[in-house]
């Protein structure tokens, strides 16, 4: 896999000034999308959705299930990126592997994050209980998100995230916070394309 470089900056409007130096990457756990045979669906949301939070977004690594997926997160947490999210791999069939690559590489695990993310979805689906990910801080700095590989996933994924994750980072970086946050003041994340066919929230 080749190092990841920087993508195109956050567009004019946007949260840039909050989230000055801040970088992230997606990973995408997809057998099939990193072999070229099936599209990308839930990557590309998640890299808008950063950007428009004025994030400095890596290139996309699209991977297969299994140890390249955990290849992919050391590398990331090895540069000392910010955050990290990951999207797919977290059901129950035998290629989804992603929370077994994603646990041992987690210092802290932050379980509220996925608790609240099942409990959201299983507002739409009873699936979402099946949804394996974790969630957790990695050297020190890095946080690491797993979601699901649905659409329906990564929006309730986003929508959680939109809510906490300004106030998470400053406390990995020792912010002192003499408040908890109140909203999110954020935008909701891009709407995604309905007829994707791993929707119901298939594939957690």
């Amino acid at each position: 896999m080749t190092a990841a470089k920087p993508t195109a900056g956050p567009a004019a409007g946007s949260h840039a000034g909050s989230h000055a130096g801040r970088t992230g990457q997606v990973i995408v756990a997809s057998t099939r999308a990193a072999a070229g045979v099936y599209t990308d669906r839930t990557g590309p949301v998640i890299d808008a959705w950063l950007r428009a939070h004025g994030w400095l977004v890596l290139d996309r690594a699209v991977v297969a299930d299994g140890e390249p997926v955990g290849d992919a997160l050391a590398a990331a947490i090895e540069a000392g990126l910010d955050l990290v999210i990951t999207t797919g791999g977290t059901g129950v069939s035998p290629t989804d592997q992603t929370p077994e690559q994603t646990l041992p590489l987690l210092g802290k695990q932050l379980p509220g994050i996925m608790e609240e993310l099942r409990r959201r979805g299983t507002a739409t689906t009873p699936l979402a209980v099946l949804s394996r990910g974790y969630s957790g801080i990695a050297g020190n700095r890095t946080v690491v998100i797993n979601l699901p590989g649905s659409t329906g996933g990564v929006q309730d994924g986003l929508a959680v995230l939109g809510e906490i994750l300004d106030h998470l980072i400053d406390q990995v970086r020792g912010a002192d916070h003499t408040t908890a946050p109140t909203g999110t003041g954020h935008p909701p994340a891009p709407p995604t394309d309905s007829a994707d066919p791993k929707d119901p929230r298939h594939g957690r």
